[in-house]
């Protein structure tokens, strides 16, 4: 990859943030479609969240797997596989009513996301290791891009009288241009082919080390708060703040677009302030917002979306300080560490739909304040391991 002439790497790169303007957009058009999915089907929260959990049982799986297929066939192989997963779990998902076979097809659509995690985030690694901190936050704006889109034109189509199903099939116009770039796009020559051997015995040693088990503690926390905010925001201000649809969706779209926000200013000051300490400062801030956003007066709930321009590094910034560690082997550690990032995304959503059963929307909901201040600890292990072996 570093032989790839100057005019290669912009166009991958280009490619890398359209796929995740794409990846942003297909993962949160779940927010705003749940609670027209749970009246439409007559599910209950248990429910919903379980559906909701076969997206990350499937990104686990592609990021657990996918890491070492990049390694051993290329980045590009990877890329077109994410965009085939997306349509079909795209297209059957928006086709099906039954509960089971709805969380195949998520599952399926998980695998898609997880592959196109895991690649473009390897693709900006190797293409910009020398200030792959503030590349990854700046791929992570088009994230924040598509996701803030994603509520916008699904509470626009869903007042309009469309159904939660058409709010997923328009998406196949993205998803059918995504896959047509990566199979016309070259890929530098090293890509074809088996770039690396994979030293599974060194592998381990390196990718279980007590401080890379608190770099998966730190993503998993992050995805659970970021996720079980995106997936019941809307949710929870419809039932507990008496919002509109088209205010709920547009409180989401709000969250995520101060993560775009947020990830272009971090962009700036990531590498400059530190890896660690950036977490540690954000995650406490974003919990802050959440607390005050569900447990303040009604007039607090705009931090809620306000949580979103705090969160929005953590989750780059950690890819960023993870890879520093390895040079070798990097998608594979990659795909381990997006693999716990999956675990984080199966934990918020669903445990935050199993909590509202339980105890209401608004206990449940309140988990995501816990996951904050988890994924702050874990950040200030972090620094205190690094301080010690600096």
């Amino acid at each position: 990859m570093n032989k790839a002439s100057p005019k290669i790497i912009w166009l991958l790169t280009a490619g890398a943030f359209f796929a995740f303007f794409v990846f942003g957009f297909t993962d949160n058009l779940k927010g705003p479609a749940l609670p027209a999915l749970l009246q439409d089907l007559h599910f209950n929260y248990s429910l919903g969240g379980t559906i909701l959990l076969g997206v990350y049982l499937g990104f686990m799986a592609a990021t657990l797997s996918t890491g070492f297929l990049a390694d051993a066939v290329g980045q590009k192989a990877v890329l077109i596989l994410a965009g085939i997963c997306l349509a079909v779990g795209v297209g059957g998902f928006s086709s099906f009513s039954s509960p089971v076979v709805l969380m195949i097809f998520t599952v399926v659509l998980g695998f898609g996301l997880g592959s196109l995690e895991l690649g473009c985030n390897a693709l900006i690694v190797s293409l910009h290791s020398a200030d792959k901190g503030r590349y990854l936050n700046l791929m992570a704006v088009m994230h924040g891009m598509g996701s803030m889109l994603a509520p916008l034109y699904a509470g626009w189509l869903l007042a309009a009288g469309g159904s939660w199903r058409a709010v997923y099939r328009w998406d196949f116009i993205l998803i059918g241009l995504l896959i047509t770039f990566f199979v016309l796009v070259r890929f530098p020559r090293a890509d074809a082919k088996k770039s690396e051997e994979i030293d599974f015995k060194q592998l381990g040693k390196t990718a279980f080390t007590p401080e890379m088990l608190w770099y998966y503690a730190a993503i998993t926390l992050y995805v659970a708060v970021e996720l079980g905010i995106a997936s019941w925001i809307v949710e929870f201000l419809q039932k507990i703040r008496a919002q509109s649809v088209a205010q709920s969706t547009q409180a989401l779209s709000l969250f995520f677009g101060l993560m775009m926000v947020g990830r272009f200013v971090g962009s700036f000051f990531v590498e400059r302030l530190g890896y660690l300490k950036s977490i540690l400062i954000t995650a406490l801030c974003a919990s802050v917002c959440v607390a005050l956003g569900i447990f303040g007066p009604p007039q607090f709930s705009i931090l809620l979306p306000v949580s979103g321009f705090f969160l929005s590094i953590i989750f780059p910034t950690i890819t960023a300080a993870a890879s520093d560690a390895h040079k070798e082997n990097t998608n594979s550690i990659l795909g381990l560490l997006f693999t716990f990032a999956g675990l984080g995304g199966i934990i918020g959503p669903w445990l935050v739909g199993i909590a509202s059963d339980m105890a209401g929307i608004k206990f449940g909901f309140g988990l995501n304040l816990a996951f904050g201040l988890l994924t702050a600890a874990a950040a200030l292990v972090l620094l205190q391991l690094r301080r010690k072996t600096a």
